[in-house]
């Protein structure tokens, strides 16, 4: 039975690394994958996923309009797919990630979603909180704080380093914008 799993972390745990490798021992066995992203996140250019050690690959784009079943389903059916790989899993709607429930329990495709759990402020993203209601297997990924504690937590930068406490939601950016802390450091930057 193939399976919908939600692999979460803090910022730099490296979630896109792991989704790149995954694919690539799925095609390396000969397996056809279906790769997405999030059309917001368009810092990688041409290369749509690209981790922060270099690897990098080609991958559809997701928005909020876009159903992932039938652009699943219909890909599928052309050449049948082993797995369908999700980067910026948070960036989902409540309802892409019941559609990608679907493409593994009626599909039979499994589905592995990477991403963020929460925003620079501990909130939960719609997709990540969907994905953690629904996803037949929780993975938890590890970032490392400067203290050495395991980083839980990603705080919003200004240009100065200084941590940014309101704003939108969703602002795109790397290491440049945030910092992984776990949540005693989280919490005092936030003070």
């Amino acid at each position: 039975m193939a399976k919908l799993y939600f692999y979460y972390a803090s910022m730099n745990a490296g979630k896109s690394t792991n989704l790149l490798q995954a694919e690539f021992n799925y095609r390396e066995r000969g397996m056809a994958t279906m790769l997405w992203t999030a059309s917001i996140d368009d810092r990688g250019g041409d290369r749509a996923i690209e981790s922060r050690i270099g690897l990098h690959a080609e991958a559809y784009r997701f928005d909020r309009t876009t159903d992932l079943w039938e652009s699943v389903h219909s890909a599928s059916a052309v050449e049948p797919l082993s797995c369908v790989l999700v980067d910026e899993a948070q960036f989902l709607s409540k309802a892409q990630v019941w559609q990608l429930a679907r493409v593994a329990d009626e599909g039979s495709i499994p589905v592995l979603c990477y991403g963020l759990r929460t925003d620079f402020q501990g909130e939960l993203f719609e997709g990540a909180g969907a994905l953690l209601g629904i996803a037949d297997s929780l993975v938890e990924l590890k970032a490392v704080c400067h203290c050495g504690r395991k980083a839980t937590m990603n705080l919003r930068v200004d240009e100065s380093g200084a941590a940014v406490r309101a704003g939108a939601q969703t602002e795109i950016g790397g290491n440049d914008r945030y910092v992984a802390l776990c949540r005693k450091h989280f919490s005092e930057a936030m003070q």
